[in-house]
Order: structure tokens, then sequence, then C-alpha cells
């Protein structure tokens, strides 16, 4: 018996580590993916940073709330069940004898309040404007979600290239230094000279292992907006010399770029309060019935009755209210002309920096780098035909220079390219 027991009890252990194991497979399948093919293009990101963002979520969940409140706006309120009694001695020797007095009455009721159908149409309205705006805030976020992933994944891009020059600029150290320990082995050349080539390939080691720490750490910030760890990104990246939009179309779609949405939607949640303001001033009705009944075979009776709301004072009331609104309302519309400036600022300010980040990347591409090239090439074979050192050396210092700014000019380029890629909806983006 026992054994039976404990073979069911190792089937179901089974089962649940089997149950586990699918479970972690089936959520390390994208990053599998990855490993195989050990790349990440930029769309891809920008597609798994959209899915994954849990700031996204957050305005998803926002948008059903506000979706929620805008089916309910406008209806009318709860019924009202009303508990009474009505001429009940409360003095004498018959107080609080619901059986003496002919007037006493129980009685239950109900009431509905009706408020005006103008009242009604503007707290929709107003719930409408809310989802509205919950819907731009969301479609905000999404686009600084997307902008914040594709700069992530250039830092990592432009760290990579990075190091991938400097490894390039290590091989000829290497030679170099082989090189002169020959020289100095055979009498040719100061042991000084063997040390300064060791110290300048130590140098590059050392910077070698800076760029690799900042590969990691811009790795670590792409995988804030994955969810994963350390992932290597294509070597492959977008024309960053070419926007989807043009600065025409940008300026002409400014309200239309993710920091404004919101501001907009703002403004016209704003507006929709104030007609809610100004429909306090209507008077809300309301209906009841009621069913008294009373002791001693008396008759019982019913009540109908209506009522009116008397908005007699709305100067200091509602028309305070209305005044409330359109002075916020106002302020709406000021703080979303402000930021239709700054943004058009920024935008002239970003397609100014791009436009002279990619004069520069094409001046390294086309001359400096080049140029550092063959002049550390020629240097390094006059050294090796017996020439003197520190030609090289200083040559080999301008090419590091020049590639590192190169690396530098790129990742810029991309994170201005970015700044203005993902600034309008999906549809326009990359």
């Amino acid at each position: 018996m026992n054994s039976r027991f404990d073979h069911c009890r190792s089937r179901s252990a089974c089962v649940r580590v089997l149950a586990r194991t699918l479970c972690v497979a089936a959520l390390a399948t994208p990053l599998a993916a990855w490993a195989a093919s050990q790349t990440l293009t930029l769309p891809e990101a920008v597609r798994l940073a959209s899915e994954r963002a849990p700031m996204l979520e957050a305005r998803r969940a926002g948008v059903s709330a506000a979706q929620q409140e805008a089916a309910r706006a406008g209806a009318l309120p709860d019924p009202m069940l009303t508990l009474g009694i009505d001429n009940l001695p409360v003095t004498g020797r018959d107080a609080f004898d619901t059986r003496v007095d002919d007037m006493t009455m129980k009685k239950i009721g109900v009431r509905q309040e009706i408020p005006s159908r103008a009242k009604r149409s503007a707290r929709r309205s107003f719930a409408a404007r809310q989802f509205d705006e919950a819907q731009a805030q969301a479609e905000a976020e999404g686009l600084a979600v997307r902008r914040a992933a594709a700069e992530a994944w250039i830092g990592v891009w432009a760290a990579q290239r990075e190091l991938l020059a400097l490894q390039k600029l290590r091989e000829q150290a290497a030679l170099a230094a082989n090189v002169s320990k020959a020289r100095v082995a055979g009498g040719g050349e100061a042991v000084s000279d063997a040390l300064a080539t060791q110290a300048a390939l130590l140098e590059l080691d050392n910077r070698i292992e800076a760029a690799r720490a900042e590969k990691r750490a811009a790795q670590a910030a792409l995988a804030r907006w994955l969810g994963d760890g350390a992932i290597e990104v294509s070597d492959t990246a977008p024309n960053f010399d070419a926007l989807p939009v043009s600065e025409a179309t940008l300026l002409a779609a400014l309200d239309q770029i993710a920091p404004l949405l919101p501001a907009t939607a703002q403004v016209e949640t704003a507006a929709a309060a104030i007609d809610v303001a100004r429909a306090d001033k209507r008077p809300v009705w309301s209906v009841g019935a009621s069913y008294g009944q009373r002791a001693g075979g008396r008759d019982d009776m019913i009540m109908f009755e209506v009522g009116i709301g008397l908005p007699l004072f709305t100067r200091n009331r509602q028309d305070r209210g209305v005044a409330a609104r359109e002075a916020e309302y106002q302020a709406a519309l000021a703080t979303r002309e402000d930021l239709r400036r700054q943004e058009a600022a920024g935008i002239r300010a970003d397609l100014a920096r791009w436009d002279g980040l990619k004069r520069q990347v094409v001046l390294h591409e086309d001359a400096l780098l080049p140029l550092a090239q063959d002049r550390s090439a020629t240097t390094l074979a006059a050294y090796r035909a017996g020439g003197d050192l520190q030609p090289w050396l200083d040559a080999r210092r301008d090419e590091l220079d020049v590639h590192l700014a190169h690396a530098e000019h790129l990742g810029e380029l991309g994170r201005a390219w970015a700044a203005l890629a993902f600034l309008l909806p999906t549809e326009a983006q990359p």
C-alpha cells in the first residue's frame, strides 16, 4: 500500500516538475530565439518593449477604467426606498401608540431623482472626454516607451561598434609589440622602445575593458525595457541619415506628437467640464410614491409627490463653478500653447543637431578615418622596415581618438534620429 502511494506521489511530483519546466521554456522562448540568432534588431526591440513595458499595461488599465466610467455616465441615480411613520403621538398616556390615533400611519415608499436631460448629456460628454484623455495618455506613453527602447538599443549598438573598432586596433598594436620585441632581441632597438609598444598595447587593452563595461551598462539599460538579461544587438542599424517623416510633416502634425496628445485631450476635458458646470443651473426633478397603513381597520392610503430643485442663488454657487471651470479651460489652452512652442523649438533644435551629426559622421567615414588608418599603416610599415617608433605611436594615438570620436558621433546621431522618428504615432514610425 505504501509503495503504491509513494509511486503516485512520485508521479505527481514529476508532473509538477514537467509543468514548471514547460512554463519556464515558454517564457524563455523569445530569449532563446535571440540567443540562437545572437542578434536583436531595432524594430524587434521596439516591438518587444511595447509588449512588455509595465507602464503600458498600467495605461491600458486606466483606459479600461475610463471606458467603464463613460458607460455609466449620465444614468439616472439609484431610486431611494423610504420608510416612516406619520402623526405618531409623542405625549400623553397614549404616547408612541400607533393604534389610538386615526391619523397615525405607517408608510413605505420609493423616490426617484431625475436630473435634467442637459445635465445627463453634459456628464456623458465629460466622461467621454476623460476616456479620450486616458487613451491619449496611453498613446503618448507608448510612443515614449518606443523611443526609450530605441535609444537603449542604439546605445548598445554604438558601444558594440566602438568595441569592434578597438579590437581591430589591438591587432595592429600587438603586431608592433612583436616587431619591437624581435628588434630588441636582435640588438637593433632600445629596450625603451619595446616598453613603449607594450605600454601602448596595455593602454589599448584598458580602453577595450572600458568599452566592454560601457556595452554591459548599455545592455542593462536595454534590459530595463525588454525584461531580460544582456542581449547582443544586430550590427545592422536603420538608416540614420533619413527620417520616416519630413521636417514639414513633423511641424504640421505638431498636435499629434507624443507630448501634445494628452495636452490636447485635457483641453477637451476642460471644455466639457464647463458644460457640466452650466448644467448645474438646471433644476433636478424628483418623483415619489408611498403606501400608508393605518391601524384599527381604518382605510390605507397612497401618496404621490413631485419635487423640484430651486437654484435660486446661482450668483454665489453655480456661476462661481462655471467661472472656475472656464478659468481651468483657459489654463489648459495656455499650457497646451506653451507646450506647442516648446516642442516646436525642440523639434527644430533636434533637426539641426541631427543634420550636423550627419555631416560629422560623413566627414569621419569619408576623410578622417581613412586618413588616420593610412597614416597608421604607413608609419607601422616604416617602423617594421627599420624606422623610428615615435611616428607610429603618434599615428596610433590619433587613429584611436578618431575611432572613439566616430563611435560617439554614431551613437549621438542614432539618438538624435530616434528623438525625431518616434514623435508621431506608430504608422509614421520606422
